[in-house]
């Protein structure tokens, strides 16, 4: 069975905590970001080893595999974009759509292995981009396609949201 896409926009979690995760944006700052994605990638290193990794847990619901191969591409996404934002003035993101980019990068049958291997370097990458954020730079801004507007340090929370709601999802510790 297909996944149906998730069409919602998740930016709400930047004004109020998440019901279904807990996280909450308001209490983090971008300097905390570097150690918490690192922390979190570990959380997914330990449920990409799990033995059922690769099985959804029911039809429609992605496998702790397929969330796996989503985070480590948001990871480089991001650290696409905050290089943007510390470089360019008000870049605008080119359009991500992660459904089609599961489909086409066949996320079910990747090798878990692997992918804990790459989102652990995504990871690190990320977070050492966030690590180089200033006081002058964390309000830099970037647009989203459909015009949401980020600051670095805004960015870097709706990332953080995304990593840690995703190891919910597949219910491990973050």
């Amino acid at each position: 069975m297909s996944i149906t896409p998730d069409t919602k926009d998740w930016t709400w979690v930047l004004s109020r905590s998440c019901p279904e995760c807990g996280f909450d944006a308001a209490a983090h700052d971008v300097s905390d970001l570097p150690d918490l994605l690192e922390a979190t990638a570990s959380s997914w290193s330990r449920a990409l080893a799990r033995g059922d990794a690769a099985d959804r847990p029911r039809p429609g619901v992605w496998s702790a595999l397929e969330y796996g191969c989503h985070v480590r591409d948001v990871h480089l996404l991001f650290a696409e974009r905050v290089r943007l934002m510390l470089t360019e003035d008000v870049p605008t993101f080119a359009n991500w759509d992660q459904d089609a980019t599961a489909v086409a990068r066949d996320y079910g049958s990747q090798d878990p292995a692997e992918v804990a291997a790459e989102l652990v370097g995504a990871a690190r990458t990320v977070a050492m981009l966030y690590g180089s954020v200033t006081d002058a730079t964390r309000g830099r801004r970037g647009l989203r396609s459909n015009g949401d507007e980020f600051t670095v340090e805004s960015l870097g929370r709706y990332h953080l949201h995304d990593v840690v709601h995703h190891l919910h999802d597949v219910a491990a510790p973050a």
